[in-house]
């Protein structure tokens, strides 16, 4: 199991520190495995039970850990398909991901000159989440449903916090900071933190609304969607809604690409926000800022109020 983990960390990165290490030397490098101070025996620890660990195992140390996958589409009231996937934590990922596949539109957007599939960003991001840092002691049931106008999952959380997150408001913390290093490791979850960042994007991208991120004991991620929503180049998309603010149609007449209405929003919410700014926030190169950012000021859709370092910019 550990080999077949440490081949998708190498696929990631050639030269990853796992491609020469043995079973055990994976484990441990992972903090996978740690000493008993009482017997000295050294053994797995709960994160890599729960990462790689057989099912009943599993169960025998965590009785109440499972994810219930439901469609509610046609009854609301019961669910129209479901999966009860209580198997290792990394198994749990792939049958999850198969779940949402199998209910959800591939819609499909050019990234500059990569072709990407919006439906799997997205559910790779709220998967790993209720992956990573649920709380494993709590008897509440994690879920992830899909119905006619959403996908939301929720898990039990110790909730650093208790408020609406942000790209622009929140402070990451991970739950399960050894979990976490392992789905990064194998491309299961990127760094901290950019997982938000790339979930306002993608969903916005997917059903031109941004998605909904609430911390608490029961953390709650709500997915708007739309089956008529195209992410088409040059459709003209929806002002972003960060924070609370309310959608607003852009301009009819005018056509821009995504990349650009990102960048709109974006200043439309921070008018002095730097290019290092924006490339961060919206995952894009500085490059691709400067040439849309050049784009939009020659045709007189945004302007340039001072210097560089002290200006500030105004949406026309």
């Amino acid at each position: 199991m550990s080999m077949k983990r440490s081949s998708r960390a190498v696929n990631l990165e050639s030269e990853h520190p796992w491609k020469n290490m043995t079973n055990e030397q994976l484990l441990q490098s992972a903090g996978l495995m740690k000493m008993d101070f009482e017997t000295g025996k050294i053994g797995m620890n709960l994160a890599g039970l729960l990462l790689l660990g057989r099912d009943d195992v599993i169960h025998s140390v965590c009785p109440q850990y499972k994810t219930d996958a439901l469609l509610r589409r046609v009854n609301l009231d019961r669910y129209d398909d479901r999966a009860i996937i209580d198997t290792n934590l990394i198994e749990s990922f792939d049958l999850l991901m198969q779940f949402v596949k199998k209910h959800l539109n591939d819609k499909f957007y050019l990234e500059e000159v990569q072709r990407v599939n919006l439906r799997d960003k997205i559910a790779r991001e709220i998967i790993s989440n209720i992956l990573m840092h649920r709380e494993f002691s709590s008897a509440y049931v994690s879920k992830l449903v899909i119905e006619k106008d959403k996908m939301y999952t929720e898990n039990p959380c110790k909730a650093t916090m208790q408020m609406r997150l942000s790209p622009e408001h929140f402070t990451p913390v991970s739950k399960n900071p050894t979990i976490a290093k392992f789905f990064t490791n194998i491309g299961y979850a990127d760094e901290l933190g950019s997982g938000t960042r790339n979930l306002f994007k993608y969903t916005f991208l997917y059903s031109g609304q941004e998605p909904e991120m609430l911390e608490d004991e029961i953390f709650k991620t709500t997915v708007p969607l739309d089956d008529n929503y195209s992410a088409d180049y040059g459709t003209p998309l929806y002002q972003s809604s960060v924070a609370g603010e309310n959608a607003q149609k852009s301009s009819g007449d005018v056509n821009v690409s995504h990349n650009q209405q990102l960048i709109i929003n974006a200043i439309r919410k921070n008018a002095e926000i730097t290019q290092i700014e924006l490339a961060g926030q919206l995952s894009l190169s500085r490059r691709t800022i400067q040439s849309n950012l050049k784009d939009l000021q020659e045709r007189n859709l945004i302007e340039r109020i001072g210097s560089k370092k002290d200006g500030r910019w105004i949406v026309k």
